[in-house]
C-alpha cells in the first residue's frame, strides 16, 4: 500500500507509539487523524507533527460507541477537504491495570477493573476499526493486487505470556491476536489487509509509571537487545506492514526474543 497521498487514523495518536507511528507516516508523505481522550495532549502532537493538512487531531474516548462515531464524522469530512483518502486504520489505545484474580486476602480482582481494561483495549480497538472500516472499504483500489488499505492492531507480549496479575490484559491483548485472522478473512474480498503487532516492554505513557524493581525484572528477561524497545522501532515495523501486501492475517512479535516470565 502507498503511504504518500493517503490518509491514516490513529487512535491513542497523541503520545508513545501511536504518535511515533504518526511522525513515521508523515514523513512518508501521509495525512494522519490523532484520535485521542485528552484535547491538549492531542493538540500538542498535532503541532509537532507540523499542523494541518499533515495531521489533525479529533476528540475520541475509545469506549464510547457515539465519540467514536463523531470522530468518524469528522475525519470523513477532513478527507473529503483535504483529497487524501483513507488507506490504514492503526488502532492504538491502550491501558493496563494489574490486579490479581485472586488476593492474598480471598478478594477477587474487581469487575469495574476488568471492564475498564476490556473496555479500552479490545471493545475500543474493535469499535473504531469496525466504524472506520466503511470509509476504508469506498477507498479506490490501488496497485495491481487491487488494495484499498490495511488495519494495523497492537496486542502484546501479554497475549501469549501473560504475567501474575494481568489476567484482564492478557485476555484484551489475546482477544486483539485471536482476531486477526478471522478478520483479515472477513476484510479479504475488500482488498483490506490485518496485521497485528505484539511489542514487549516499550517505552511509553504505559511503562514510564512502571518502578525501576519491575523496569529491571523486565529486562532481565529480555534477551538482545536487552532494553525496552523504541517508540521509533515500533513505527518502522508499523511502515514496512503498509508497504508489504505479502503480510495479512498474521500477528508480529516485536520484542528482541523476551519470554516473559510468570513473575519478576
Amino acid at each position: 500500500m502507498k503511504i504518500d497521498g493517503r490518509t491514516f487514523v490513529i487512535s491513542g495518536g497523541a503520545s508513545g507509539l501511536g504518535l511515533a507511528t504518526a511522525k513515521t507516516l508523515i514523513s512518508s508523505g501521509a495525512s494522519v487523524a490523532i484520535l485521542d481522550l485528552n484535547e491538549e495532549t492531542g493538540a500538542k502532537a498535532v503541532t509537532s507533527l507540523g499542523g494541518a493538512p499533515s495531521a489533525k487531531f479529533f476528540p475520541c474516548d475509545v469506549s464510547s460507541t457515539e465519540s467514536v462515531s463523531s470522530a468518524v464524522s469528522g475525519v470523513t469530512s477532513w478527507i473529503n477537504e483535504i483529497g487524501k483518502p483513507l488507506a490504514g486504520i492503526i488502532p492504538a489505545a491502550g491501558v493496563g491495570a494489574p490486579g490479581l484474580i485472586l488476593d492474598k486476602r480471598l478478594n477477587p480482582v474487581s469487575l469495574d477493573s476488568i471492564e475498564f481494561v476490556l473496555n479500552i483495549n479490545l471493545r475500543g480497538t474493535l469499535d473504531v476499526t469496525r466504524q472506520f472500516l466503511p470509509l476504508l472499504a469506498k477507498s479506490e483500489p490501488y496497485g495491481p493486487d487491487k488494495e484499498r488499505g490495511v488495519v494495523v492492531m497492537v496486542a502484546s507480549s501479554a497475549a501469549f505470556e501473560g504475567q501474575m496479575g494481568q489476567v484482564a490484559y492478557a485476555a484484551s491483548k489475546g482477544a486483539v491476536a485471536s482476531m486477526t485472522l478471522p478478520m483479515a478473512r472477513d476484510l479479504a474480498r475488500f482488498g483490506i489487509r490485518v496485521v497485528t503487532i505484539a511489542p514487549s516492554m516499550f517505552d511509553s505513557a504505559m511503562t514510564a509509571i512502571l518502578s525501576d524493581k519491575v523496569r529491571e525484572g523486565l529486562q532481565k528477561a529480555m534477551e538482545f537487545p536487552a532494553r525496552a524497545g523504541q517508540p521509533e522501532e515500533f513505527a518502522s515495523l508499523v511502515k514496512q506492514t503498509i508497504e508489504n501486501v505479502m503480510l495479512n492475517g498474521v500477528v508480529i512479535r516485536l520484542d528482541g526474543a523476551t519470554r516473559m516470565p510468570s513473575k519478576l
